[in-house]
């Protein structure tokens, strides 16, 4: 039976395996992928933990881990246009990414481009999806400065590279050890940590125009400071962005959007900067590599070659 990585209890590490589990069967609007590559994000471990999406119901044990994926369309569900066997595709699974076999919903799936690989496809749907989704979200024009926390990460190096090609100048805060990676961006770096906004200030002596946080906490508390509520936008604290006045990074979660940064992927202005990739049975130290929060870039399991 095809092999995927599952958590089957919330808590830590101690609850990850690598069991066979039946090929899923597509339904109405679904596709049968053989994943070839799935994308590692933080939501993965934090699900595993008893997270859960708001609006959604906690998941049946055993859960396959990942949420995003790209491979080879083997099967098509009911009442599905437009994708046949054979298609290379990508995009967010119903049934986990960190398996050789997966759902894509066509709701949420795209052809991937023939000059785009496989591994730089698997890390678009939710971490160059959201960093898209956000820059159009705040709608600066050429000429504004933005304050991107996190700038170091999957999200944040896509959305500094997103903004920088709308011609906004970019603050990016992050670690010490990504400074050369967030100035090759493009942007201007700031260490993180405590005394985050009077750095900003000390880089942007005229102000920053908005703020795209992927940190929250006190992250976002303290950049908070520097722009009105309108403008303080935050994939990474939704609870405290919405108490400060800010705005939850609106998901667009469609197959355009899919589309749109794979098109950007291929034609150069976006890159994914896939760093690490792990086989599937080291699915573990892939979430490690992620899980303790210095992960630069974006991680990748390939799961067939």
């Amino acid at each position: 039976m095809p092999k995927a990585y599952v958590f089957t209890r919330n808590g830590g590490p101690e609850a990850e395996a690598l069991v066979d589990l039946e090929t899923p069967v597509p339904g109405p609007g679904e596709l049968l992928v053989a994943v070839r590559t799935a994308g590692v994000n933080p939501v993965d471990w934090k699900l595993r933990t008893g997270y859960t999406r708001p609006g959604s119901e906690p998941p049946p044990f055993p859960t396959v881990f990942g949420s995003e994926a790209a491979g080879v369309v083997r099967a098509t569900g009911p009442g599905v246009e437009g994708f046949e066997p054979g298609d290379e595709v990508f995009g967010n699974p119903v049934t986990g990414g960190y398996a050789e076999y997966t759902l894509l919903p066509v709701a949420v799936t795209a052809h991937k481009p023939a000059g785009v690989s496989f591994a730089d496809a698997a890390v678009l749907p939710v971490a160059a999806a959201t960093a898209y989704d956000g820059v159009r979200q705040l709608g600066l024009g050429p000429g504004a400065t933005l304050l991107v926390t996190g700038a170091g990460g999957g999200v944040g190096s896509a959305a500094v590279q997103l903004a920088r090609h709308a011609g906004v100048r970019v603050i990016g805060a992050a670690s010490e050890p990504k400074k050369d990676f967030v100035e090759s961006l493009g942007a201007v770096h700031i260490p993180s940590g405590p005394g985050l906004a009077d750095r900003v200030r000390a880089a942007a002596p005229d102000g920053v125009d908005a703020v795209f946080d992927l940190v929250g906490g006190d992250t976002l508390r303290d950049a908070a400071t520097l722009v009105a509520p309108a403008a303080l936008i935050s994939a990474g604290g939704k609870p405290l962005v919405e108490e400060l006045g800010g705005a939850a990074v609106r998901r667009a979660r469609t197959a355009a959007v899919l589309d749109e940064v794979a098109r950007l992927v291929a034609e150069g202005v976006l890159r994914t900067y896939v760093t690490r990739t792990f086989p599937l049975d080291r699915a573990g130290e892939a979430l490690r590599a992620v899980e303790d929060g210095h992960a630069l870039g974006k991680t990748v399991i390939e799961v067939t070659a």
